[in-house]
């Protein structure tokens, strides 16, 4: 796992250094957008409708609309100004009852283990807190942000959940067409119903419920897939190779007639690789199609899902 914060849970004068990670994952089969007459994959530009160009992120400030078209500035020292100093703690304020929290607050869920200093303390608030039942709420602070979180025990490992601030949480009352409380109800139906809901009742076993949607999709992609029901993408050019040939031939005409000069031509170096050295044309030409036929040999190395690697395998035995 991907560690996505380093801090310590403090409780009294009890400091536990601990490491957090991602407890959950969506496993939604996502879909490219492609553009229906070449299947490019569509990129999303961030465009400054006034300038009318596409801009960098180093040009981007942060702003709050306070009405329509007017905006307070904000920068980075603004923020670190006002967060917290507990920023690497998760600070346990109160300890509760689970069942005091409805479900309605829970976010987010993370792992925590603790770091290298702090197994014995991290085993003892585990123990303490399976003995009483009990679960602490703490404030956190992750990425400029804080948030209200409790800590419980999941299995044998202590799991921090943010939770939403009552304030965040929208009144019953606001939800439309709400049935009064005080519906009148046929004896004799409230009696079946509570004798179906007693019937149906069973432990709850997680492994039972599975993405049937999911699954079906993944099914439609595999059959497609075996039916050669693909599209691939063009290649698209480099823009930052420059043809030498072509330079020089554009260069010796602009130049006829005209006393001979020194022509130093050397191509656009990419923003993560040096500069190519001088070369002659011709070498660098072989250079360009060895490189072209390497590429087009290799394949793409990305991150995939279990998915897009079930689908890979289908694709290479079918070919």
């Amino acid at each position: 796992m991907h560690t996505v914060w380093k801090g310590s849970i403090s409780f009294g004068l009890v400091n536990i250094p601990v490491r957090m990670f991602t407890a959950t994952e969506e496993r939604d089969i996502r879909f490219r957008q492609l553009h229906k007459e070449c299947n490019t994959p569509i990129k999303y530009a961030k465009m400054c409708p006034h300038c009318e160009r596409e801009v960098d992120t180093s040009e981007i400030v942060r702003g709050f609309e306070y009405e329509k078209g007017h905006f307070v500035m904000i920068d980075d020292d603004d923020l670190e100004a006002i967060t917290p100093e507990t920023r690497r703690a998760i600070e346990i304020i109160d300890f509760v009852d689970l069942s005091e929290i409805d479900p309605v607050y829970f976010h987010k869920s993370y792992f925590l283990s603790p770091q290298d200093t702090g197994e014995k303390a991290y085993a003892l608030l585990r123990s303490a807190m399976e003995q009483t039942g009990k679960i602490g709420v703490a404030q956190v602070t992750m990425r400029n942000r804080q948030s209200l979180a409790v800590i419980r025990l999941y299995e044998h490992c202590i799991m921090l959940e943010t939770i939403f601030y009552p304030d965040e949480v929208r009144p019953v009352s606001q939800v439309p067409a709400l049935p009064e409380a005080t519906v009148p109800l046929a004896e004799n139906e409230l009696k079946m119903a509570t004798e179906l809901i007693s019937n149906m009742t069973l432990p709850f076993d997680p492994a039972k419920y599975t993405d049937e949607y999911r699954s079906d999709l993944q099914k439609l992609i595999e059959k497609k897939l075996e039916g050669q029901e693909i599209a691939t993408a063009p290649t698209v050019a480099r823009t930052n190779v420059i043809d030498l040939m072509q330079a020089l031939k554009e260069s010796l005409e602009s130049t006829a007639g005209q006393a001979p000069v020194p022509i130093k031509i050397e191509p656009e170096p990419t923003p993560s690789k040096p500069a190519r050295k001088r070369t002659t044309a011709a070498s660098l030409s072989e250079k360009e199609q060895a490189s072209k036929k390497e590429t087009a040999a290799s394949p793409k190395k990305t991150t995939t899902t279990s998915t897009t690697k079930t689908l890979r395998k289908k694709k290479a035995t079918s070919g």
